[in-house]
């Protein structure tokens, strides 16, 4: 389809340190509607190095080029406290929302909209790992449900929740056939060899070891932030109570 046909526009951030599955996981369904351009955005237009290191993920569009998707991505990461304190990222974000049809993230895409005041007050889900933070930052968390609905914002729970969700946005916005379809084309019908994808499942055990991975896997420079994320929080609660 020639660009001049496009006429939905779905923009996926970017940054170093994204989950890749987050962002990509999400691209394979919404590439495969009809009448649809994708974009993925980030501050410059170059390679990001995501999480784990070994694959790079191309920004394509800046933040500046993008001013009106109609579908936003956000995406989760091992550095999401960075962008939680970018303000150029939170800026835009804000700006975009206004007009967006749908707002969305997976993961701990979720935290970064959470910065960004637009989880203020509605349910929303997120990794495991940091439902926490996400009720911090003003959310009521779902921690049961994989996907949760606020109006024209919708939030994803881990990694490979996102491609349960962009097949449900798939349904919404081009009707159930064509997201049977789209399922269909990527051979989406998982049978996992264990049951342990969900906190209600795992054993402690796995629990355990589970969160020993999360927190090695995030960069000391990432936990640093904590502190900055803690104080913009409390003063945005001084300011709006809420």
């Amino acid at each position: 389809m020639d660009k001049k046909d496009k006429h939905f526009q779905v923009a996926i951030l970017l940054y170093p340190g994204v989950t890749a599955l987050d962002a990509v996981g999400p691209l394979e369904v919404f590439s495969r509607m009809p009448g649809t351009e994708i974009r993925m955005v980030g501050k410059e237009v170059k390679p990001v190095i995501t999480e784990g290191g070994g694959l790079y993920l191309g920004v394509t569009h800046t933040l500046a080029e993008t001013p009106s998707p109609d579908l936003l991505l956000v995406p989760g990461g091992t550095t999401t406290p960075g962008q939680m304190v970018d303000d150029d990222v939170l800026d835009w974000i804000r700006r975009v929302h206004k007009t967006t049809t749908w707002t969305t993230s997976v993961c701990t895409g979720a935290l970064i909209l959470g910065a960004a005041g637009i989880l203020k007050g509605k349910p929303a889900v997120t990794h495991w790992y940091k439902m926490g933070v996400l009720r911090i930052m003003g959310a009521q968390p779902r921690p049961a449900e994989r996907i949760v609905q606020s109006g024209k914002i919708i939030t994803s729970a881990g990694v490979s929740a996102g491609i349960d969700m962009a097949l449900w946005l798939a349904e919404k916005m081009a009707g159930r056939k064509q997201a049977e379809a789209i399922q269909l084309t990527i051979e989406y019908d998982p049978h996992p060899p264990f049951d342990a994808g969900h906190m209600s499942k795992a054993s402690k055990d796995v629990q355990k070891l589970a969160k020993k991975i999360m927190d090695e896997r995030m960069p000391a420079s990432q936990h640093r932030l904590a502190p900055r994320i803690a104080w913009r929080r409390f003063v945005d609660l001084l300011r709006t109570g809420r």
